[in-house]
């Protein structure tokens, strides 16, 4: 047998493993897979979901969680989703933007004025339909978290201009946006999956990654890197995402009680989220990381380019920009 078969064989066999919505009695059962750990606060925001769903539901519905990236990586997980062998997943719209074209907007660079010009986009129309877009990919949106922030962690000095990001190999996800924002400033994109980043960063593939406070503390990538320079470039917020075969299963009822509980638990992970990047900085400091405000004008000025780029290449995700932008 040739390797290719092997290969083919194996993922058939995983295949086999999943059953992403049954029903099992008079119990219907959703599966959700997703790649953070479980003191992750999203992690918390989904079991708060799945017991929303539970109760609503009176136990008809049940959506059982497996965190860990113990069905796959977030890439994985999408595809197994689009073949509606997963039932969801919660995936950072920058990931997203590989299966829908139009969640790159969401990556670029200093797109949002402050926290509440963000909510009032994401909670809105632009919001909505872009939620609703990845459906002709065979992907639904039903919510969003807050993922806060992004800014760069490294393990030999902290990055206080985009010079300082010069020679550097830095993580990115599989995003385009993000590797261009990262050669806009002068760094080297290495894509790694978030599960693979904290051998990664150990044996020196890369120098450095970026991503919000509670991922640095949480995936303890701190015990590696002891520098954090928050200069905020992106604000990448998750989206919780559902099978449209697994959506189109639903009755009418059950479709109301899965996006019900979609939406209350955004609500509430929206008000861990700020406990939790609170948190996570007092113990990022404790364990010794050295955390610095970078001034944000030379960063917001070497990635301007990319929307002058945006602009030619894309006019259609531009006007998406100009939109947002307009959002009072």
């Amino acid at each position: 047998m040739t390797i290719k078969k092997l290969h083919i064989l194996s993922f058939c066999l995983v295949l086999a493993l999943f059953v992403s919505c049954q029903a099992t009695g008079d119990k219907r059962i959703i599966k959700l897979g997703h790649g953070l750990g479980i003191t992750h606060p999203v992690h918390e925001a989904m079991l708060f979901l799945a017991k929303k769903v539970e109760e609503k539901s009176g136990g008809k519905m049940v959506v059982k969680i497996y965190p860990n990236q113990q069905l796959g990586s977030e890439r994985e997980l999408v595809e197994l989703l689009q073949i509606g062998s997963l039932g969801m997943t919660k995936v950072s719209s920058a990931a997203l933007e590989g299966f829908a074209p139009t969640m790159q907007v969401f990556g670029m660079p200093y797109l949002f004025r402050d926290d509440a010009h963000q909510r009032a986009v994401l909670q809105g129309e632009i919001g909505r339909k872009l939620l609703l877009d990845p459906q002709k990919y065979l992907l639904r949106g039903l919510c969003y978290y807050d993922s806060g922030k992004r800014s760069f962690y490294t393990k030999d000095k902290p990055v206080e201009t985009p010079g300082d990001l010069a020679g550097l190999k830095i993580r990115v996800m599989e995003s385009n946006t993000a590797s261009n924002m990262v050669k806009s400033l002068g760094g080297s994109p290495t894509p790694v999956s978030f599960g693979e980043l904290y051998t990664a960063l150990q044996q020196g593939i890369v120098d450095g990654a970026e991503n919000n406070a509670p991922s640095l503390y949480t995936s303890k990538h701190y015990e590696v890197c002891k520098f954090y320079s928050i200069d905020e470039h992106t604000a990448l917020p998750d989206v919780m995402i559902v099978s449209t075969k697994v959506w189109e299963s639903l009755n009418e009822q059950e479709q109301q009680w899965l996006q019900e509980a979609a939406d209350e638990s955004a609500t509430y992970e929206y008000k861990i989220w700020a406990e939790a990047t609170e948190e996570s900085l007092n113990e990022l400091r404790k364990a010794g990381v050295t955390i610095t405000y970078p001034d944000k004008e030379p960063f917001r000025a070497a990635v301007e380019s990319m929307y002058s780029d945006l602009k030619v290449q894309q006019p259609d995700i531009y006007k998406i920009v100009e939109e947002i932008r307009a959002v009072k």
